[in-house]
């Protein structure tokens, strides 16, 4: 098997997209995976694929939070790796941007990897090679028109990732973020159905223009993304703490 065999990552929002890229890529390596979320089929659809451990909660409750991460431990052991992938978009001009929506935004972008990092930490402080990844978003290191409550999140999410990393620097575990740009993922089709309903183009249109949003003109694949979290996970990354590892296109090149 392969670097991680036998060790057990954690990757929440892992039935579509950057997570359950993240899980395959993980599960290949010889992890023991457990996706949570709150969808149980497509988690399982994911898990199915390699034998991985299913735990459904609402992330952004936190009792029910530290009951599914016990019941990862009860399953597949002390936790190696955590990947604090779930989060939600949405998009609105800031004078129309209600305060609920803020909320549940910030709710589960910001305050549910608090909460996920807290509850994970004293497994996380005990071994060797342990590692804390949260995906964040290019949203995260400067600011962007329409979803301001979006990129606050995402800004906490990194001012968080760099706090840990220098809090805990001279343990055995390591923080760093992921910041893609737009992904092809179903909560960039969320984006783009948005768009088509608010301008009238196509759905085709509407995600060609979030590709071009990105330098290069194409989405992010998830994998690509996957493939970065692999890299801040392996044994070789342990110096590499308080990263903002950017997967954008050339988007924070400019």
């Amino acid at each position: 098997m392969g670097w991680a065999n036998g060790r057990h990552a954690l990757v929440t929002g892992g039935g579509t997209g950057i997570g359950a890229a993240t899980a395959r890529m993980l599960a290949a390596e010889g992890a023991k995976v457990t996706l949570l979320g709150r969808r149980r089929e497509p988690l399982e659809a994911v898990a199915a694929e390699f034998g991985g451990t299913v735990v459904t909660c609402d992330i952004t409750d936190r009792d029910a939070l530290a009951k599914a991460i016990d019941d990862a431990r009860a399953a597949n052991g002390p936790l190696d790796y955590v990947v604090l992938n779930a989060g939600i978009a949405d998009s609105a001009p800031f004078g129309r941007t209600s305060r609920e929506s803020y909320n549940r935004i910030i709710a589960t972008n910001l305050t549910a990897v608090f909460d996920g990092a807290q509850l994970a930490l004293p497994d996380l402080l005990q071994g060797e090679d342990k590692r804390l990844v949260v995906v964040a978003s290019v949203a995260g290191l400067g600011g962007i028109a329409l979803a301001a409550p979006y990129a606050a999140s995402k800004h906490g999410a990194v001012g968080l990732v760099r706090s840990l990393a220098l809090e805990f620097a001279k343990t055995n575990l390591t923080v760093n973020a992921v910041c893609p740009a737009f992904v092809d993922t179903p909560m960039t089709d969320a984006s783009a159905d948005r768009i088509s309903e608010r301008t009238g183009r196509t759905e085709a249109e509407a995600r060609d223009a979030l590709a071009n949003l990105n330098p290069n003109g194409r989405l992010v694949a998830p994998e690509e993304v996957a493939a970065s979290i692999l890299h801040l996970c392996h044994p070789s990354s342990r110096s590499i703490t308080g990263s903002c590892l950017t997967i954008d296109g050339g988007v924070t090149a400019a």
